[in-house]
């Protein structure tokens, strides 16, 4: 009889520990939260370097953060900090897109880009959140879309893409915001009528409020062959563009010497 109860408690002891242990490791996902003196971050984890807010919508979901603009169906821009512990390669199964319940005046349909010939161009790249399934398959919420010609996205964007995940394993964290150039006059996509940027641009930082190396890319909207650097611009060029103040919370004289440099020698492009 004692033998019978010994096994029974062990079995039970042994059930609830691995539970346990399937539960730890269901989410190891690296925290952005509460982390002090990271870039774009401050001590409570919230992004010190977001743009300056405007009357669109900002929605922070756990690993980014976006400005959604009604008037276009899309993003103004969406910004995450990127660091070399994210740097996954999991082989999750693509999900399909699905609306940002998060955006109050209801993000734009899926089905807007069906038939249209564009893709559906992440902002927030798929491949950068790999290290999370929950991260992964919130960068295919339709917030964090803009329609992009395939050859664009697959070729110039994807490359841009790829340099920066490089840059974050080489310099260990980044901040990073991209967007399209969001203005009137542009064609538009789908019953909701989706605008088709003409340009994407994406700004890298790495550093600090003190210290802090900057390079913006500003590319059109068109298949290229042309190597990354030469669409190297200034963040000032990116704002008169965007009609965005990018790095408001930047003391003055330090913001205006680092988005006025079009320079990026600091950034290594091998």
């Amino acid at each position: 009889m004692k033998k019978c109860l010994f096994i029974l408690v062990f079995s039970v002891f042994c059930s609830v520990l691995f539970t346990f242990c399937k539960q730890g490791n269901e989410d190891n996902t690296p925290k952005i939260l509460k982390i002090s003196n990271d870039i774009g971050l401050n001590e409570n984890g919230f992004f010190d370097f977001l743009p300056r807010k405007t009357q669109n919508q900002i929605v922070k979901h756990d690993y980014y953060t976006l400005s959604y603009n009604e008037k276009f169906e899309q993003a103004d821009w969406v910004a995450y900090v990127l660091k070399d512990e994210y740097i996954k390669y999991n082989s999750f199964k693509r999900p399909f897109f699905i609306n940002d319940k998060m955006v109050t005046t209801h993000s734009a349909d899926w089905k807007n880009y069906k038939n249209s010939g564009f893709d559906k161009g992440h902002l927030c790249p798929a491949g950068d959140m790999k290290f999370s399934k929950k991260a992964y398959f919130d960068t295919f919420l339709t917030s964090n879309i803009s329609p992009q010609k395939h050859d664009f996205n697959d070729g110039v964007w994807n490359r841009l893409e790829e340099k920066v995940r490089y840059w974050a394993k080489k310099y260990d964290k980044l901040y990073v915001v991209s967007g399209g150039i969001l203005n009137d006059n542009l064609s538009t996509i789908g019953y909701e009528k989706v605008a088709v940027p003409n340009y994407f641009y994406k700004i890298i930082a790495r550093g600090n409020s003190n210290d802090m190396k900057i390079i913006a890319f500003l590319i059109p909207h068109e298949e290229s062959n042309k190597p990354l650097y030469k669409f190297v611009v200034s963040v000032d060029q990116i704002e008169k563009l965007s009609n965005q103040d990018f790095f408001p919370k930047l003391q003055d004289d330090l913001e205006n010497k680092i988005e006025k440099s079009s320079d990026y020698k600091d950034w290594s492009f091998n």
